[in-house]
Order: C-alpha cells, then sequence, then structure tokens
C-alpha cells in the first residue's frame, strides 16, 4: 500500500473536447453524460488499453486479444490469457462500440463499455489480476498519476479508482469509429466510382436487390442482420451454428444468451458482428470455428443447422430447384467481394488507434 498520497493540485486541470468526425450516413453519436469524451480522456484511455500492467505479470494488456492489424481482434480462434489457458469464446472486434446500444460480449452481459472494461482484469483466464492490485500499479507509476489528473482532475494519486480507469478506457473505445473509407463508403454511398461486375452482383446479393433490367438476384437475406451503415443490427440471432432439439438444448457447451437472460428463446443467439473491415478479423464465428470468409459463406448457403430457436430468415441456398434463394459458387465469391468492399485500410494507419508505446 501508498503510505502517502502524492498531491497532484500543482497540475492545472482543463479538459478538451474530443471531437469525433463521422463519416456521412453515420448517426450522431451518444455518450454518458457523467463519461463525455476528452482528449484527455481518451489519451488516458488509449494507455491503459494497450499497457500490460493491467495483468497480473505485466505481459498482456487488452490490446493483446484486440489488436488494431486484426480490426480489434487478435485472430485467434480462442484466445490465451496471461497462463496460457484458452477464452470460452473469440474475442470480438471493437469496432463502433459507441452505437452499441443492445449490451455487449457475445451474450450481451454487461450494457456499458464502463461494466465492459471492469471484466477482463479480474477474469483468471484472461488478465488474472485483481482491480486492487491493478489500481496500486497505476498509483506508484511515474506516468499515470499526471495523466488521471489531466482527464478526471484527481487531486492525489490516492484518488485513482478502478472506476475512473475503466471510464479512461470507454472513452477510448468509443472513439474507435470507422472511417468511411472503404470502397462500400466511396462507390455506394458518395457515389463516386462505379463497383466491378462482381462487387455489383455481391451488393444486389447482399441486400435481395434485382439487377439492372430486370435480372432477377436470388435473396441471400444479410442485409436483416448486417444493416448498413455498421453492416449489424446489434441484435441476438441463432444463426444455424449447431443442431439441437427442445431436449437436447440445455445441453451444449455454450447455450449463448440465454446464460445471461434465462429465456429459453435466447438458446444458441450470440450477438451479431459488424462487418465493418470483416476481411481481417478472421476467424469468424463466436467460437472462431470458421478460418475464411469462403467457409462462412459455405455455412450460410449450405451448412444451416435446425433447432428451435434458429432465426426464422436462416435457411440453407443450396438447392438449385429454389430459385429465390439458390446461390452458386460464382454467387457466392460475388457476396464476398462485396464484404471486401467494406475494409478500410485507413482506419488501421489512424494513430489515434495505435499503441502510444
Amino acid at each position: 500500500m501508498i503510505p502517502d498520497c502524492k498531491d497532484l493540485t500543482d497540475m492545472p486541470f482543463m479538459t478538451s473536447p474530443k471531437e469525433i468526425i463521422l463519416p456521412q450516413g453515420y448517426q450522431p453519436i451518444q455518450q454518458p453524460l457523467d463519461n463525455l469524451m476528452t482528449k484527455e480522456g481518451v489519451s488516458l484511455g488509449r494507455h491503459l488499453f494497450f499497457d500490460p500492467i493491467l495483468s497480473a505479470d505485466s505481459t498482456m494488456s487488452c490490446g493483446t486479444c484486440h489488436g488494431l492489424d486484426g480490426n480489434f481482434t487478435d485472430n485467434k480462434a480462442l484466445s490465451p490469457g496471461i497462463d496460457g489457458i484458452e477464452s470460452r469464446r473469440s474475442s470480438m472486434a471493437l469496432v463502433d462500440l459507441v452505437y452499441a446500444k443492445n449490451g455487449l460480449f457475445w451474450d450481451g452481459r454487461v450494457s456499458t463499455l464502463e461494466g465492459q472494461a471492469l471484466l477482463p482484469v479480474e477474469d483468471p483466464i484472461e488478465l488474472h489480476d485483481t482491480w486492487e492490485n491493478v489500481e496500486e500499479k497505476l498509483k506508484r507509476s511515474e506516468r499515470y498519476p499526471n495523466m488521471f489528473r489531466a482527464a478526471f482532475g484527481i487531486k492525489e494519486d490516492c484518488d485513482i479508482t478502478k472506476e475512473l480507469a475503466t471510464k479512461a478506457i470507454a472513452q477510448f473505445e468509443r472513439s474507435l469509429i470507422t472511417l468511411g473509407n472503404s470502397r462500400y463508403d466511396k462507390i455506394f454511398v458518395r457515389q463516386d466510382g462505379f463497383p466491378t461486375e462482381s462487387e455489383l452482383r455481391g451488393f444486389q446479393f447482399f441486400n435481395d436487390e434485382d439487377g439492372f433490367g430486370g435480372e432477377f438476384v436470388p435473396d441471400a437475406e444479410c442485409f436483416h442482420c448486417h444493416s448498413p451503415p455498421l453492416f449489424t443490427d446489434n441484435s441476438y440471432r441463432n444463426n444455424g451454428l449447431t443442431f439441437f432439439t427442445d431436449d437436447t438444448a440445455l445441453g451444449l457447451d455454450d447455450l449463448g444468451r440465454y446464460e445471461v437472460s434465462g429465456e429459453d428463446r435466447d438458446i444458441g443467439l450470440f450477438r451479431v458482428p459488424s462487418l465493418r473491415n470483416i476481411e481481417y478479423s478472421a476467424p469468424y464465428m463466436h467460437d472462431g470455428r470458421f478460418n475464411t470468409l469462403e467457409e462462412v459463406m459455405d455455412h450460410y448457403i449450405c451448412g444451416i443447422e435446425q433447432s428451435p430457436t434458429l432465426h426464422v430468415l436462416m435457411t440453407n441456398h443450396c438447392d438449385p430447384n429454389d430459385q429465390m434463394r439458390f446461390i452458386d459458387e460464382q454467387g457466392k465469391q460475388d457476396i464476398i467481394a462485396f464484404l471486401k468492399m467494406l475494409s478500410d485500410t485507413t482506419f488501421f494507419d489512424n494513430p489515434d488507434y495505435q499503441s502510444p508505446f
């Protein structure tokens, strides 16, 4: 324990609002009134996010499992924590979370980014520390007392708390907004340029739109769950990954949102992820079972498993006699071409999103 508290009031305290420029088509963001984004708060949050000081042995940070190059994932099916034990689910991408108003994590078990940021530190499979210990490390740090003073106006280093730390991390995570520089945004939103034939067909498949001149295009049903501009509706769906019946449902290894709600209708439901930069977020699904977009498309075309909670739009598309839904190999590649239009590599080059260390 720190025997004495260090006074910080000789350092002026005045925060500056964090200005966020939103891409065309994005709705105005909403922030909690008790944790509005400031330049100082976001900067502190970025340091804490990428600093292994939050883990028990100082070997891992939030950024270890949510790295920028992987669209704020680690590109692993399951992520090992500091003790080498793998997580139960795949690390989710952290993009556009300022718009997540329907719960976080794959099962929606917390409602705010502040609440989300509390959990990994004390999770025995992740950073495996205690907040009491982390608070002491932050107070002893040469860097952080002044940064907490700048962000939150604390008067002495003893005022550093887990609540303030997670507020800062939440501010940084709210700032991770995709930049609107993808080919999709350029061509379909700003009407600047033209898609390839394959990209256009993929757009039509994805959005259940027929082609020009009345050309019939089967319905892939993608946009219902992955709606623009975020390409998620922030809902929870059973997308047919696992077969089960009413009698076998509770025997699943992972019950999904049911583990939070206790409602039978939520068995096998998981959060719908954003498709922004999906090309860089492999592997896919809550358990990372699919390594490529081709494998994902194979699932949606001919791999849907039946269960009582399967979403009504989930159906296989591999019956050539079903003109409304049949998707052939060319259609599969067209949809993938469209998905790659959602890639925005300028997001990865943004210095505000990169590690400060």
